[in-house]
């Protein structure tokens, strides 16, 4: 059995969120800071194994754990090992702000950890700031420094781009020089909570795009399990450059990942109305038959498309609620 669309799209690839906790006040997500729900019960270690051992038996061979910040779970290195206990998961990745990176990417990278996507929102300390709410850039930078040095494969930098705070390119292209990292612009996405924020910030990657095919860039051919981004390498560079740009033409097309909330929740779309509830088929392992059924019948319901354009943003308050 394989995850296929109406669409012919194949799903080899899950975000899988293990928290809506998050210890920064990012403005395009939390700027509040996270406010618990009390009847938000996170997924507990023996239901993540259940849903993994599931999805890798449907095809998946990619799982990238989100949150909120997921390295928060005291339990995040155990979660790790679990999962890469499985041979068909080629690839564990984490999306993470790095707050702990420093002091446990060691741990993590034993774990089984091979894949790591950093929040850089700016690499102005007073940018970076303004943006996230704390004071911890030059933290990061060591953290991403350290998991460079210890040969992680697979190291990106998300960076949100917002309008007139960290849209100037030349502010990336030096610390990409010599290091082999991809540093990824995500356009600002607009969700329930920050309809203001994303009107008065909102930037099309199309406007880095042309900067960087202007200065010689070349695009990339797409790797197998990779996500929608597309990626840009020059030949007086290590690093690369990527572009998330989900308002562009036809950015649906290539989908290849569905999602599971901190909550048992399949969203087969980031932006859609509605979910799957999974949790009463996660207690016991021999629910599994049951729970496969449950999630093929789910991707008849998956459109073909966001409806972004629209101004309709689906069921998601902010990016923590589902995992970005």
């Amino acid at each position: 059995m394989q995850l296929v669309d109406n669409y012919q799209r194949r799903f080899q690839y899950l975000r899988l969120s293990i928290t809506e906790l998050c210890n920064f006040k990012c403005q395009y997500c939390l700027p509040n800071g996270y406010h618990p729900n009390k009847l938000h019960h996170f997924l507990s270690l023996n239901e993540i194994d259940n849903i993994v051992s599931t999805f890798a038996e449907l095809g998946v061979h990619k799982i990238r754990l989100t949150g909120g910040e997921p390295t928060l779970r005291r339990d995040f290195t155990e979660i790790l090992s679990v999962i890469s206990a499985y041979p068909s998961i080629r690839e564990l990745a984490i999306t993470t702000n790095g707050t702990r990176l420093l002091k446990n990417i060691n741990h993590w990278h034993q774990a089984g950890l091979n894949s790591i996507n950093i929040s850089i929102d700016s690499f102005s300390p007073h940018i970076f700031k303004l943006i996230t709410g704390q004071d911890k850039l030059k933290e990061l930078i060591a953290g991403i420094e350290k998991t460079l040095e210890i040969g992680i494969p697979k190291v990106k930098i998300n960076t949100v781009l917002m309008k007139d705070l960290n849209s100037h390119l030349s502010d990336y292209l030096s610390w990409i020089k010599y290091r082999p990292v991809e540093l990824r612009f995500i356009e600002l996405m607009e969700t329930n909570e920050s309809r203001n924020l994303f009107h008065r910030y909102h930037l099309a990657g199309q406007s880095i795009e042309r900067q960087l095919i202007e200065q010689g860039w070349q695009l990339q051919p797409k790797q197998a399990l990779s996500g929608p981004a597309k990626v840009y390498a020059h030949d007086d560079y290590q690093g690369k450059i990527g572009l998330i740009m989900p308002y562009s033409k036809d950015f649906c097309k290539s989908c290849n990942r569905l999602r599971v909330s901190s909550i048992g929740q399949l969203h087969y779309c980031l932006f859609g109305d509605s979910a799957i509830d999974l949790r009463d088929l996660l207690v016991r392992a021999d629910q599994k038959a049951q729970l496969k059924s449950r999630i093929l019948a789910s991707l008849v319901v998956k459109p073909e498309k966001h409806r972004l354009h629209d101004n309709l943003v689906g069921m998601m308050p902010n990016l923590s609620y589902i995992g970005g």
